[in-house]
C-alpha cells in the first residue's frame, strides 16, 4: 500500500496540481539540522536550509546548505518532537540562474528521496518521495510533495553508488545543495484539519491523520481501530 501511495504523490507533483490550505505551520523553521560531508565554513551550514531565507539561491549567498559532492548526500532536520506532517517543500540551489539543462546544478538533485522518520535512520521511516521520473527538463527548482504522516526527522537523501548505472542526465556525484526545506504540518499532536484546530475524534488516539482524523497510533495502553480497547494485563498468580 505504501508503494502505491508514494507513486500517487509523484503523479501529483509532476502535474503540479497541489493546492494546500494556509493553516499549516512550517514546523521545521529554525530547528536543528545536519548534513553529511559539510562544506567548509558556516556559509554552507546545514541550518541555512531551515532559516527561512530563500532570496539568494546561490552557493555564495549564505542562505543554502551545501555539502562536498560525494557518492552519497544526506541532510536532515530534527523537529525535536513528533509532528503531524502534511507536505514538504524544497528549494534547490540554482545559483540564481535559469533552472534546467543550461544550469549545471540541475543534475545534482536528480534521483533524490525524502523520508520522514522517528530516528535519523531513513530506512526506519516512511518514504515520502523517490524521484525516478524527473529529467533536466522536468525537475522543478521548487519541489513539493505530500506526506501525511507523523515523525520527528525529515531526511533528504541522494546517491550515486559505484557500480550502479544511472540515467545520462545524472551527475556522477551528489551534494546537499538545499536552499530551504520547509515542513508544513500541525504544531501540536492530537489535532487535525486545515487549521490544525479539530481534536482527533478518538479520545485515546495519540496521532491521527492530518486530513481525515483517522487514528494512526493509539496512546500507550490502548489498542483497537478507534483505540477503544485497553491492553490485557496478565498477572502471574
Amino acid at each position: 500500500m505504501s508503494g502505491l501511495v508514494t507513486k500517487m504523490y509523484a503523479v501529483f507533483v509532476c502535474v503540479g496540481v497541489f493546492v494546500f490550505a494556509n493553516g499549516y505551520v512550517n514546523v521545521g523553521l529554525n530547528k536543528p539540522a545536519y548534513q553529511q560531508f559539510p562544506g567548509t565554513g558556516d556559509s554552507y551550514d546545514a541550518s541555512n536550509a531551515v532559516d527561512g531565507r530563500k532570496s539568494d539561491l546561490s552557493w555564495r549567498g549564505r542562505q543554502c546548505a551545501g555539502s562536498d559532492w560525494r557518492q552519497t548526500a544526506t541532510w536532515w532536520v530534527n523537529l525535536t518532537t513528533i509532528h503531524s506532517i502534511h507536505h514538504i517543500t524544497i528549494y534547490f540551489m540554482t545559483n540564481n540562474k535559469p533552472w534546467g539543462p543550461s544550469n549545471w546544478r540541475t543534475k545534482n538533485p536528480l534521483g533524490f528521496s525524502v523520508y520522514v522518520s522517528n530516528t535519523t535512520d531513513r530506512l526506519q521511516g516512511t518514504l515520502c518521495y523517490k524521484d525516478d521520473n524527473f529529467t533536466l527538463d522536468t525537475i522543478p527548482a521548487v519541489f513539493t510533495t505530500a506526506c501525511p504522516v507523523h515523525g520527528q526527522y525529515v531526511i533528504y537523501y541522494n546517491e550515486r553508488l559505484l557500480g550502479v548505472t544511472y540515467p545520462d542526465d545524472y551527475d556522477n556525484i551528489v551534494g546537499t545543495d538545499l536552499c530551504e526545506l520547509e515542513v508544513y504540518g500541525c504544531p501540536a499532536t492530537g489535532y487535525f484539519g486545515s487549521n490544525c484546530s479539530v481534536p482527533c475524534p478518538d479520545v485515546n488516539c495519540q496521532y491521527c491523520h492530518i486530513e481525515t482524523g483517522t487514528c494512526q497510533r493509539c496512546k500507550p495502553g490502548y489498542q483497537g481501530y478507534r483505540c477503544e480497547l485497553g491492553k490485557t494485563v496478565y498477572v502471574q498468580l
